[in-house]
């Protein structure tokens, strides 16, 4: 690779660690090419990129970006997952396509500038989606009405009977 090839690479990949939400880096050692176009075509479908890019050039595109702080997990066979929209999203995909093929391994992951180990990955795709979340909350917000309108309307429903009660023993001693 030619020396303008590789400050063009690295120059855009400097670009595309700072426009990303979450980095996750993976060793695909023993995988087969048949297996990485998998792992690319899953990542695509979730919008994210993958990426294998020479350690050192990968280091000299972290610099001065959040990514900064992933250079020293930049060696052996090391492929480059980036998440641009939701963070939450490369985790869930990389840990459930992990699962399946034993032989992608996670190595470390960055989540809106934040170190995670593989374990905190593991933890962070076992969350429910954001939509999920938003739901349970709204779900929460709503109970307390839901609580009041039923207790109100139980009052409500106890003085017709007593009225009820009432009228009915007026009408047996009359």
């Amino acid at each position: 690779m030619k020396k303008e090839d590789k400050q063009e690479l690295v120059n855009q990949l400097h670009g595309r660690f700072d426009l990303a939400k979450a980095a996750i880096l993976t060793d695909f050692k023993g995988m087969t090419v048949a297996e990485v176009t998998d792992l690319r075509t899953e990542l695509r479908k979730a919008s994210l990129e993958y990426r294998v890019v020479k350690n050192t050039l990968a280091i000299r595109a972290a610099a001065g970006t959040g990514a900064e702080k992933l250079s020293s997990y930049f060696a052996g066979t090391t492929g480059l997952v980036l998440g641009f929209d939701d963070p939450v999203t490369p985790a869930k995909t990389v840990v459930n396509y992990a699962k399946k093929q034993e032989k992608l391994k996670i190595k470390i992951g960055m989540i809106e500038g934040n170190i995670a180990d593989a374990a905190m990955l593991k933890a962070i795709a076992a969350l429910p989606s954001r939509e999920a979340l938003l739901s349970q909350m709204a779900g929460g917000f709503q109970a307390p009405a839901t609580k009041m309108a039923r207790l109100l309307s139980a009052t409500v429903a106890r003085l017709g009977y007593a009225m009820g009660a009432l009228k009915d023993k007026k009408e047996q001693a009359a």
